[in-house]
């Protein structure tokens, strides 16, 4: 993943983070942020202005993160992914609550729990519990733990997806907390 800072934001983005800022700044329970921030986020996907041309580039070699907006406290990130079509993440949870809403294009998910492990000598294993398409428009939010997934662009054009954290993610690079092996068997 390659990670850029935007020069400039648009005039949506800097309404949508007012919006977020006035959520987060309630210090609500993590699931209630993560839903109530989905709420703000939805109505701006797909919106033309949302973002500048270069927020809309991708990497040839892998999905591309475009750091938004970082909080100056730390409590919340705005990051733009964007994905060519057959990009994907690896498994992983994060460091804080999430929101993603699909501004362009189609993403699949699949998400993950941890089954407790059969032998008092093995370890927990992945299981898949689900599997998700979004398409533009939609908005999914969660709070660890629970937030266990691999996501993918699974449409034959660019995907560019918008996701909200309760972290810095300037400041740490990524919202990822944790990498799983792919599950065998």
């Amino acid at each position: 993943m390659t990670t850029t800072t935007p020069a400039r934001t648009t005039t949506r983005m800097a309404a949508l983070v007012d919006e977020i800022r006035s959520v987060v700044d309630r210090g609500l329970a993590p699931d209630l942020t993560a839903y109530l921030v989905g709420e703000r986020l939805a109505p701006h996907l797909g919106a033309a202005d949302l973002l500048t041309p270069e927020q809309r580039e991708g990497h040839l070699d892998r999905y591309r993160q475009h750091i938004l907006h970082s909080e100056a406290d730390g409590s919340f990130s705005v990051v733009a992914l964007v994905w060519l079509p057959g990009q994907e993440t690896s498994i992983h949870d994060h460091v804080s609550w999430c929101v993603a809403g699909v501004h362009e294009g189609t993403e699949s998910e699949i998400r993950y729990r941890l089954a407790p492990a059969v032998a008092p000598e093995s370890t927990a294993r992945l299981v898949a519990t689900e599997e998700v398409v979004n398409a533009q428009g939609e908005v999914c939010g969660f709070a660890p733990p629970g937030d266990i997934h691999k996501v993918r662009n699974s449409c034959r054009t660019t995907a560019i997806s918008l996701h909200v954290y309760g972290a810095d993610v300037a400041r740490l690079g990524s919202s990822v907390r944790r990498v799983y092996p792919e599950p065998t068997g």
